[in-house]
């Protein structure tokens, strides 16, 4: 059996897709999984994969890309798979991508869908309405035939040894930044946040992407080991595997410290639902106002003047939080 899973949004989406993707690797012969460039990096990082193909789908994304007619032959002629599993989002559509791998030849698809499918899905599955990303994952995959191999928890590929990179532990994990704004807790709150750790006796390591230098660094000031820039996918698994405990948004390193065990202080906006996007299968503090009036919108940039539901939270309540998950590890 060849199969083919798909998560065409971001990193932290596809980390997420991770049980359900092992869930599929058990039964299978072959596992493909079709995500998208933001997803890529966290793709190749997954345990049951045997190939990662990328494609740019005009419908998922912060900034989709027109319909060019060329792509999309080129990817009909790259799939090739006897059963497809389309996972997407409570709030998304399957029946686009569901359209491509019927064009595309495959016998058997599986998704969550509230519209209705015509011949496009075999299995049309309705999601719990509160469940967890990966949990609704999974429950898809044992519809489709797929059942649970193991506990479910997120997983990634053994990381490298980033001791090199870090110096010695213990150290906290601060990652400020985040793909959508919306989310992030403001530099100057997190540069106050590793002052505060690091007076109260924590080493802080920084962590951000190529083009956070400016922030990681303002955050770490002098306090904290500013690493903005200098860690990809699977170095930062391994930064975050080695951390007593990581803060940061709701954004995709969150789900990369799940994968690798550790615990989560998380600076949780209420855009979206905390129940279906809070680090899953570790300890973890939730802090923000989950009842503010940004709840449930979705919104990339704050519709409330001085976004309130973080800047509500102190560097003292990141302390106490980390500090807390360390006492009951």
């Amino acid at each position: 059996m060849r199969a083919l899973v798909t998560r065409l949004d971001s990193f932290g989406d596809v980390l997420l897709a991770g049980p359900a993707v092992r869930a599929v690797a058990a039964r299978a012969d072959t596992v493909t999984l079709l995500c998208g460039p933001r997803g890529a990096p966290a793709a190749r990082l997954l345990p049951g994969v045997d190939e990662v193909l990328v494609w740019d789908a005009p419908w998922a994304g912060f900034t989709p890309p027109p319909v060019e007619r060329r792509e999309i032959e080129e990817l009909l002629g790259a799939i090739d798979a006897d059963t497809a599993l389309v996972l997407t989002s409570y709030h998304q559509s399957p029946l686009p991508t569901a359209l491509l791998l019927r064009l595309a030849g495959v016998r058997h698809i599986a998704a969550d869908s509230v519209d209705y499918p015509g011949s496009l899905l075999d299995v049309r599955h309705r999601r719990a309405p509160h469940a967890h990303e990966a949990e609704a994952a999974l429950d898809l995959a044992e519809a489709a035939g797929f059942p649970r191999p193991d506990d479910g928890r997120l997983r990634v590929l053994p990381p490298p040894d980033t001791t090199g990179t870090t110096g010695p532990e213990p150290y906290v994990a601060v990652h400020p930044g985040a793909a959508v704004p919306a989310r992030a807790w403001s530099p100057d709150r997190c540069a106050q946040a590793v002052r505060e750790l690091t007076a109260a006796g924590h080493r802080v390591v920084v962590t951000g992407g190529a083009g956070e230098r400016d922030l990681t660094a303002h955050v770490a000031g002098g306090h904290g080991l500013d690493l903005g820039g200098r860690t990809g996918a699977a170095e930062l698994a391994g930064v975050l595997a080695r951390a007593t405990v990581v803060v940061t948004g709701n954004t995709g390193p969150a789900h990369l410290a799940a994968a690798v065990g550790t615990p989560v202080v998380s600076l949780f906006s209420p855009v979206v639902p905390a129940e279906r996007w809070r680090p899953y299968g570790v300890p973890y503090v939730l802090l923000g106002d989950q009842d503010a009036p940004c709840a449930g919108s979705r919104a990339r940039q704050c519709p409330v003047p001085g976004h309130p539901c973080l800047e509500t939270v102190t560097a003292q309540d990141v302390v106490t939080s980390v500090e807390k998950l360390m006492g009951e590890a």
